[in-house]
């Protein structure tokens, strides 16, 4: 499959670039008959949306969503969902002087490598920009997952070496970092706001939670459950780890505490506690899925790098313009896409194997 389509049944594919004419989805497999409106979309677009305060991009873009096909009088018809984004604030002259620089910890040089030239432009499709296009397309997965009473929550749990100690679900979409402990939210912005004055960036840790999903999702070998969302949430820019449960904690655990003892409760297989994230064998287990993803420092820095131009010279680069100093706070809405457009591929999955999901 083209390296920018994602999924089996439930599929979607981006396109555009950060400084083309627009960026957007096209979703193939979305049920006949859910209830859809641009209002859906729109609500998780506004939170991926640059220039929401100081700790991100002050890019302006209004990432106005228009739905072209597969909607008709508010409900799917069952054909492809096309979704488009118009790019409204890209101002690619701040990249005029950076046109044949391979700029430090960007895909300048790999793109050069796989496709003989490259958009100089913001990085074109290696940017952020295309993330848009993913939320939109997850958005839709989302109205899919509430209708089956399945829920989709990402925060940060940790940002340059700051990490939350309580959780409050009020607080996510309080403070400018999507974080549940409003203090340790205060902590983190100081050191973003100290990275940017340094012309510097910082990196971070986010969580995903999907609840209510049934046990049953998922195949057990190539296809489990756990690698479907590790290739999804890696595919991600800027992504350099991912954990599912207690992730790497666990090889320091014996597997007297591992393991996740078996009840019945009120009828239904539960599980006492939830190290493995909700996934055994590969399959879900009918707990929360839990998936962490690690995000590496934001490459553009203002800050003096050596490194070469498209001829081999050596040069120092100083990236200028706009740009996140840290990209966990609006990571969280593509992460949760991501993580929505998996368990929604594997829920059709499911269906249209027969089995009832538990």
């Amino acid at each position: 499959m083209p390296g920018s389509s994602f999924g089996q049944l439930f599929t979607v594919t981006t396109f555009g670039e950060s400084h083309g004419p627009a960026v957007g989805a096209v979703l193939d497999g979305v049920p006949p008959g859910l209830p859809l409106a641009e209002g859906d979309i729109q609500r998780e677009l506004d939170r991926r949306r640059p220039g929401q305060s100081s700790v991100t991009t002050e890019r302006a873009e209004s990432d106005r969503v228009e739905i072209l096909s597969g909607v008709f009088e508010g409900k799917t018809t069952g054909t492809p969902v096309a979704l488009i984004i118009r790019n409204e604030g890209a101002r690619s002259s701040d990249y005029q002087s950076l046109r044949d620089v391979l700029r430090p910890g960007h895909a300048d040089w790999t793109y050069l490598a796989k496709y003989g030239q490259r958009d100089w432009r913001g990085g074109g499709r290696s940017s952020g920009r295309e993330t848009a296009a993913r939320v939109a397309a997850g958005a839709v997965a989302k109205v899919l997952l509430a209708s089956r009473g399945i829920e989709v929550r990402g925060y940060t749990l940790e940002i340059a070496g700051v990490r939350a100690r309580t959780f409050d679900a009020a607080e996510i979409e309080r403070n400018p970092v999507r974080c549940p402990d409003a203090a340790q939210a205060a902590v983190m912005v100081g050191k973003i706001d100290e990275a940017k004055a340094a012309g510097d960036s910082v990196g971070g840790i986010a969580e995903v939670t999907v609840s209510g999903c049934p046990a049953g999702l998922g195949e057990p070998v190539f296809d489990k459950l756990e690698a479907l969302l590790a290739h999804a949430v890696m595919s991600i820019g800027g992504v350099r780890a991912v954990e599912v449960g207690v992730g790497i904690e666990a090889a320091r655990m014996r597997g007297s505490q591992f393991n996740d003892e078996l009840a019945m409760e009120a009828g239904r297989v539960v599980t006492r506690t939830n190290n493995a994230g909700g996934i055994a064998g590969g399959i879900s287990t009918g707990a929360a899925v839990i998936v962490r993803a690690a995000f590496r420092p934001p490459a553009s820095i203002s800050l003096p790098q050596a490194s070469i131009d498209v001829r081999g010279e050596p040069v120092t680069v100083e990236v200028r313009g706009r740009h996140d100093p840290c990209i966990v706070p609006r990571a969280i809405p593509v992460l949760e896409a991501m993580a929505a457009l998996v368990i929604a591929d594997c829920l059709l999955a499911q269906d249209a194997r027969g089995v009832r999901s538990r």
